[in-house]
Parts: structure tokens; sequence; C-alpha cells
């Protein structure tokens, strides 16, 4: 392809094995980007540039987010393959399966902050440092993905919601920090039915939300928010993503969030209370 929003562009993708960074990997290939992904599961990697119209832009690093010297080569390579990188996308992320307080013991609360932190916040701010130097030199961008759970409630447990709350947070930070030479921006997605996975130290390493989504028969009741007959495909979110990595497309847009949650914004309380059973 030619043309594209993201053409001669190279990126750099955390959590580019699966999901929505799968599909983020694919939509930039397609707008002519070259992109390195980035994760643990080599065999997934491995699918991802297998399938890739174009092998010879696409680049896969076995790497773990939490790991800083991982993160480091991880960019190294990306930038040897590549030339430079303009955009790093953050993106790993573990789900806490809307785990409430009152479900859980102090000692798996203990356990499951350090684990979902070290993911969803410690990897973004990790992978930031790694990359910052390279954006620098091409006035790039970093795109954060976050969730309708960094504004609202109910989009998981105490854990998982307090995370995105504060990768909100750091992408604000982030952006007034690296201005004016590096831009930093955020997708704030909905549901979607992808592999995203739970904390290890809850027993839900091996729980994909796939599965959940697999079980909505015909009859099932639409979810409770406008767009109730909205895509849950990743490749549907995706959009986002290219406006903010395009300098031509978003150069002056930087310290924001796009929600793509359905309009779960607008949609009022769906309940009074969440603790009408205790």
């Amino acid at each position: 392809m030619t043309g594209g929003w993201l053409e001669g562009d190279a990126a750099l993708i955390t959590g580019g094995g699966s999901g929505i960074g799968r599909a983020v990997a694919e939509r930039f290939l397609a707008e002519g980007a070259s992109v390195t992904i980035l994760g643990r599961d080599k065999k997934r990697l491995d699918e991802v540039v297998r399938d890739a119209a174009d092998p010879s832009r696409i680049h896969a690093v076995v790497a773990d987010v939490r790991d800083s010297g991982s993160l480091h080569l991880a960019v190294a390579e990306a930038v040897d393959r590549f030339g430079k990188l303009d955009t790093l996308v953050a993106n790993a992320g573990v789900w806490d399966y809307q785990r409430q307080l009152t479900r859980l013991s102090g000692q798996e609360l203990n356990t499951a902050f350090d684990e979902i932190f070290a993911v969803n916040v410690k990897g973004y701010v990790l992978a930031a440092e790694a990359a910052w130097r390279e954006l620098v030199k091409t006035r790039g961008s970093i795109v954060m993905t976050l969730s309708n759970a960094s504004f609202y409630v109910n989009g998981g447990g105490p854990l998982y919601t307090a995370s995105k709350h504060a990768c909100l947070g750091l992408m604000r930070e982030l952006a007034y920090e690296l201005a004016p030479k590096v831009r930093v921006n955020g997708v704030a997605c909905g549901g979607m039915n992808t592999d995203l996975r739970g904390p290890q130290g809850l027993g839900l390493a091996d729980r994909s939300i796939s599965a959940s989504f697999a079980k909505q028969g015909p009859d099932t009741p639409p979810p409770p928010i406008p767009l109730h007959d909205s895509s849950t495909d990743p490749r549907d979110f995706t959009g986002p993503y290219v406006l903010l990595a395009s300098r031509a497309q978003s150069g002056p847009i930087t310290g924001h969030a796009i929600n793509v949650d359905g309009g779960i914004g607008v949609r009022g309380f769906a309940g009074a209370a969440g603790g009408d059973h205790l």
C-alpha cells in the first residue's frame, strides 16, 4: 500500500502478539508503517509475522514489559531494523475480571496489585523510558492503550480500575514532560473480544475474555451502552491509534484520550450502588 497515513513511519507495539496490539500492528502495516511487535509468547509473535502481507516490514521481539533491559534491547532492535522510531504504542496489559474488593483476601490483593500494576502501569513507564530518546529524534509520539476504566467505574475491579486511572495520569504527565518534541496520547477502549488474560496471582492467567464472548448466544441481551450494536472486534478500534500516530492528522494533539467505548460516558448510571448484595 502507498499513501497511507503512516507511510514511511516505524512503530514499536508492546503486547503486539494478540488482541488490540495485533490489530493495531496490522492496521499500521496497512497504513504504510514498519512495525516491531513485542510480547512474551514467541509462537504468537511468529504467527503475526507469518500472516503479514509484507513480512519485510514487521519484526518481532520476545520480551517482558516489566524488564527495562529487555525494552531497551527491543528499541535498539527496532531502530537497527527500520532505521528510526516514530511511534511507541504502550499496550500490554492484564485485566482483573472485575474481582471486587469484597471478593478478595488481603493476600490476594497484595499479590494481584503488584502484578497488575507491574504490567499495566510500570510496563508503560519503562517502555516510555526506553523509547523517548529515539522519539525525540523523530519528533514522534506515544499512544497508550487506556480503557473506559480510566474514566468510569465497573470496567474492572478496584485493581484494574486504579491501574487504568494511573495510566491516564501517566499519559498526561508524559505529554507535559516530553513536549514539545514528543506527543503523548491515549485510546480508551471499551470491551473487546480478545484474548486478554488475568493476573497469575488470582489464578486467572489462563482465562481469556474471548471465552465469555463465545458463550453469548442470539438471545443474549445487548450490553448496556448507547451503541449496543457496536463491534467488539479489536480491528474496529484501531482508527484512533492511526489518527494519533499520524503527524499530519494530529500534529497539535497531545495529552488527550479518545474514548472508543460505545458511549459509556453518556449512558448515565447503570446502577445506584455496587454493594447492594452486602
